[in-house]
Formats: C-alpha cells, structure tokens, sequence
C-alpha cells in the first residue's frame, strides 16, 4: 500500500474470513453473508481529520448506515451506530463493527479500516436483509434483500463523501447525520460501576470521544480506547 500513488484507494474484500478481529483482541464471527472489507486510505496530518484520527471510525460507522438508509425506499430500516465503532438493529443487537488501525508517515496517516456487518446471515446475531423482511411485514412494503457487494461498494461511496465534508467543515459537518443514527441519546449511564454515579450522555466531542454529563461535575469526555460501553448495563467503565 505504501508503493501506490497517493490518490488511488486499496480495498480488500473477502466472500468469508476465518481469522477476523475485533476491538481489544476480541474474535469476529465472519461467516457467508457479511459484507467483509478492508479499505486503505490516506488522510494528511495537517487536516481536520488528521488532527482528529478517531473520528474515522465514526465516519465508517454512519457510512454503513447510511449506505443502506440512504436508499429510497429504505430510510426506515432501524439500523443505527453505537459508539464507538458498531452497527446496531435498534439498541437491541449487534449486527457489525468497525477496527481502524493508523500508521503516520512523515506528514501522512496511512489508515487501515476494517469494517464488517451481517447482510444475509442471520447469525450469530441477525442481519440486514432479516431487518427489510422484517419492515416488508410489519408495513405491507416490497423492498428488496439487498446484497454485500452493493452494500460495500455504498459504503465506501458515503464514507469518501462524508471524509470531503469533515475536511471541509470539521465535526459540525457530519454530526447532525451521526446523532440522527445514534443510539445513545439522551441515555442515563452509571459510571465505573453498578452503584456508580449517574451520568447521562450529551454527545461526542471534537475528537469523536464520548462526553456524558455527572450531575455537579459538568461534562466530561471518555476516550474510545480505555472504555467500553455496555449497552447491557448502560454502564461507561475503564477497561481492564
């Protein structure tokens, strides 16, 4: 990837992998049916993503999302984002992520954005195409199964738009679309622990960390890399 011309993109695609990865050294699950990819891009440092690399995950994140909620047709379907790299059906269940690996060389990021989500496989969780069929019954439409390959290929068509955006007008440009997907709305949180104060989310900051408010303390931001968020528990720990 280093040999190519700065202008011209690299992306792997794979029909299956058996040995995908997740956040923290977790495994990820790649059975037929997931839209499986890795996209090489290049971002300058001297730029408004590159002055805020975490933001890329954000970026894939609604990309996917918005690559199936940007079909006519398709605006309904309950594919959201949860900070900070997953897809989700509703806040209910997991359905894709997002690993984005940076390299700085010289005055240029070389970023490696791994991003997979479940199309036509129903496990281990569900997937997309189980969501359409799901809205076909529910609202009497005929919206067709949509497949990997034209999901992939959206997804990388929306996030290149969405990247020209943010180097133009920074985080205010793509923030209206990430909240109107999130799932973290206004949700009250106990921090560190069970019995732990209660906090409830505002939004992310400028560098995509999340910040939640602590009633007398104000808000504070948490960064992606030493917390996790359970959607179980509504909990923001530190991770161990």
């Amino acid at each position: 990837m280093l040999e190519l011309p700065e202008e011209m993109g690299l992306i792997a695609i794979a029909v299956r992998q058996t040995q995908g990865k997740g956040r923290g050294g977790n495994v990820w699950l790649s059975p037929v049916g997931c839209a499986l990819s890795t996209l090489h891009i290049t971002i300058p440092l001297h730029s408004n993503l590159g002055q805020r690399i975490p933001f890329i995950q954000h970026l894939v994140s609604l990309a996917v999302v918005e690559s199936v909620r940007s079909i006519p047709g398709y605006e309904e379907i309950d594919l959201r984002v949860k900070w900070p790299n997953d897809i989700y059906y509703s806040d209910l269940m997991k359905l894709g992520g997002v690993l984005v690996n940076s390299t700085l060389i010289e005055t240029t990021f070389h970023v490696l954005i791994g991003f997979g989500f479940n199309v036509n496989n129903s496990n281990p969780t569900i997937c997309i195409n189980d969501l359409i069929t799901k809205f076909n019954k529910e609202q009497g439409t005929k919206l067709k199964a949509l497949s990997a390959d034209c999901l992939i290929a959206r997804t990388v068509m929306v996030l290149e738009r969405l990247i020209d955006i943010f180097q133009e007008k920074g985080p205010n440009g793509v923030l209206p679309s990430y909240y109107k997907y999130w799932v973290h709305g206004g949700k009250q949180v106990r921090l560190h622990n069970e019995e732990g104060p209660i906090a409830w989310i505002v939004g992310i900051d400028d560098y995509g960390f999340l910040q939640v408010h602590e009633e007398g303390k104000g808000v504070e931001s948490v960064h992606p890399d030493g917390n996790s968020f359970d959607m179980l528990r509504n909990l923001i720990v530190p991770k161990h």
